[in-house]
């Protein structure tokens, strides 16, 4: 393939005005390592921003790593260049920065396409190819313009320890292409409509989950190439399977190699002492007021979309940007005072308007703030996030189920709370990797009782997760009922998903993945309060709950659920109806154990709602509860109501006569 030549990736006075603007957003076009020619000379050209350096020197495998073989030129610019002919892809290369404070570092390329496996750390010069995509329809039909109506359930992967093959590696990895064969295939059974990786931009250490970032541009060579990635990303959109990134805009590692002090400034971080670190993480925070640094991070969101055809970000550590004050013991008020980071805030707006903008991508806030607006462009603080996630149905109904239920009576409302607020912002519901360590046990083992008891609780969680408004979130494990907390050295317990308990949890779930991408009640009009309605929500002595999941306009096509997190059996448990007729039951969390499959489930009588008070309505059902069961029921249709009412145009002359 014929190289381009350099002129086409040198710095120009443009590149640098937009730069300077924080409004250069293909930025990583121009620096790091690029393959050209110059003077028909095949070669690649270097280019760092570091404009406090006092000099630059490229180190690499061809000068023999001699520091003083390859001197860059500077510009007033303060980007650093120089071609040298001959290097090849995979040649491996750092930057010796001697920095405005008299100290030589040895510093990784910020916009590197590839490193080295850990615990190396070299950037990798890599022929930018193009890659043969095949998922062209996949790429039209999914945008964010649509997200909002469209079923959105994820499953939360970290790829090294989702599976493990010992004989491959000393750490058991799987490749990218491996991982991307075998686990389309179990998403797309299982029935997840997307999944979410942790830890693909490259980190040094494993234990970080990747969340200490100092490969922003470079696919985690762990697993292969960034060819082999994009194999990935295409492999499950052939299977109609989206692809979300944890993406960590809000600090960096301090690691030797990596962004602190690049240039002997803070050239990336914050300079002011106060603002310069989370003490709780040891990590450097990014100083979102300066224009370089939001070309940095904006560049590499929409680089993820466009190059590796990413369909969303999951931003972490929202709370941590929005706040002067987060994790710190000292803080530097803002100027009018306040704890809010005006900086970050204003970077995060202009970072979601311009994914949007650009690309058909859109950014997930995982935000624990109470800030209102996370998710409009209108109101509060309007960031523009398309989905937030609802840390406030997680706490209050993990510690609600965590309960022995004789005490859940008394904490009733931490369930009911959670739809005072479930339209406020686009929420998406998670059971995440965070709520599965550091002591706090798998999903299954935070609920009390025996092994029944745990296994029945949780398919009525997932019953009433995969039934409460907002997208759904699951982590890898705990689709089959995971025993341990999730460890990054060791692959999840397989075995259990054979065991009888553990499979019919995983069963349910499949089943009710199904039941989520059905029924446009349970995912479309997430912003409309109506589409939730309360059946009986006080009934706090028996632990029971019911709504139902609705059209704005009517009860066609709408589900009642009834959610039981009590070992009692409730015989003869009556419920309210809305219209008369035939309440079909399409799930219940006892289907698998009674063997039943989508066949026996259609030949189950439909109960009949009589015409009696009940709930507040004016019918009522009457099903036998069993201990911890949780049913779902479709609502008949009724004739009358089976179109959505048309608006009756007002005539000229009314509209004239109310003006």
């Amino acid at each position: 393939m014929k190289l381009k030549p350099s002129s086409d990736f040198r710095i120009t006075d443009f590149d640098y005005y937009l730069f300077g603007r924080g409004e250069h957003y293909e930025i990583y076009n121009k620096l790091g390592a690029h393959r050209c020619q110059e003077n028909d000379i095949s070669g690649t050209l270097f280019q760092v921003w570091a404009p406090f350096a006092k000099s630059v020197r490229v180190i690499h495998d061809m000068n023999n790593w001699n520091p003083d073989a390859d001197f860059m030129t500077g510009s007033d610019s303060g980007v650093w260049s120089l071609f040298i002919p001959n290097i090849e892809p995979g040649c491996k290369y750092k930057f010796v920065v001697e920095g405005c404070d008299g100290k030589t570092r040895y510093k990784a390329d910020p916009y590197a396409f590839q490193s080295e496996l850990r615990p190396k750390s070299a950037s990798i010069v890599v022929e930018q190819k193009r890659y043969k995509w095949t998922d062209k329809d996949f790429l039209k039909e999914t945008t964010n313009k649509n997200t909002l109506q469209k079923p959105m359930s994820i499953y939360e992967v970290h790829l090294g320890s989702w599976k493990k093959d010992y004989r491959l590696n000393e750490d058991g990895f799987l490749g990218y292409r491996r991982l991307a064969d075998e686990l389309s295939e179990y998403v797309d059974y299982m029935g997840f409509t997307h999944v979410e990786l942790i830890g693909i931009c490259e980190h040094p250490l494993d234990a970080s989950w990747g969340y200490q970032v100092t490969g922003y541009y470079a696919p985690t060579s762990r697993y292969g190439s960034a060819e082999d990635f994009k194999y990935f990303v295409n492999k499950m959109h052939e299977k109609n399977i989206g692809v979300i990134l944890d993406w960590v805009p809000a600090h960096f590692p301090k690691d030797a190699f990596g962004l602190e002090q690049f240039d002997g400034s803070a050239l990336y971080e914050y300079a002011d002492p106060l603002r310069a670190e989370y003490p709780e993480w040891g990590t450097k925070a990014f100083d979102h007021g300066k224009p370089q640094v939001q070309c940095f991070l904006i560049s590499n969101a929409l680089y993820w979309i466009k190059e590796f055809h990413i369909d969303a970000l999951r931003v972490d550590a929202v709370a941590s940007m929005l706040y002067n004050s987060f994790s710190r013991a000292e803080y530097r008020p803002n100027i009018y005072g306040g704890t809010e980071n005006l900086e970050s805030i204003a970077f995060l707006k202009k970072l979601n308007k311009e994914v949007k903008a650009r690309s058909r991508g859109f950014l997930i806030a995982e935000d624990s703030s109470i800030m209102s607006g996370i998710t409009s462009d209108t109101e509060g603080v309007a960031l523009g996030f398309m989905y937030k996630w609802n840390m406030g149905w997680m706490n209050d109904t993990l510690k609600y189920v965590e309960k022995e239920p004789i005490y859940r009576g008394w904490h009733h409302g931490a369930i009911t709370h959670n739809a005072e607020y479930a339209f406020l912002e686009n929420y998406m519901l998670v059971l995440s990797h965070d709520e599965v360590v550091h002591l706090k046990h798998s999903m299954l083992e935070k609920f009390p009782g025996n092994e029944m008891d745990k296994m029945g609780g949780l398919k009525t969680l997932y019953t009433h997760m995969f039934t409460f408004p907002g997208k759904k979130l699951l982590f890898m494990g705990q689709e089959f009922g995971e025993d341990k907390e999730w460890s990054e050295e060791r692959e999840i317990s397989w075995h259990l998903a054979s065991d009888y308990g553990h499979r019919d949890i995983m069963l349910s779930l499949r089943k009710l993945l199904q039941i989520y991408k059905t029924y446009p009640v349970l995912f479309d009009d997430t912003s409309n309060p109506t589409t939730f309605e309360w059946v009986n929500n006080g009934d706090c002595y028996r632990n029971t709950f019911s709504y139902i999941r609705r059209n704005p306009w009517n009860y066609n096509n709408a589900l009642l659920v009834i959610i039981n997190f009590s070992p009692m059996y409730h015989e003869g448990y009556t419920c309210g109806a809305p219209v008369e007729g035939y309440y079909k039951r399409i799930f219940s969390t006892f289907d698998q154990i009674d063997g039943n499959d989508d066949e026996k489930i259609k030949e189950i009588p439909p109960l009949t709602a009589k015409e009696h008070d009940c709930d507040g309505y004016k019918y009522m059902i009457t099903y036998d509860l069993r201990p911890y069961e949780s049913a779902i029921f479709e609502l008949p249709i009724v004739p009358e109501e089976s179109e959505k009412p048309k608006r009756k145009r007002k005539s000229t002359a009314k509209k004239k006569e109310e003006k």
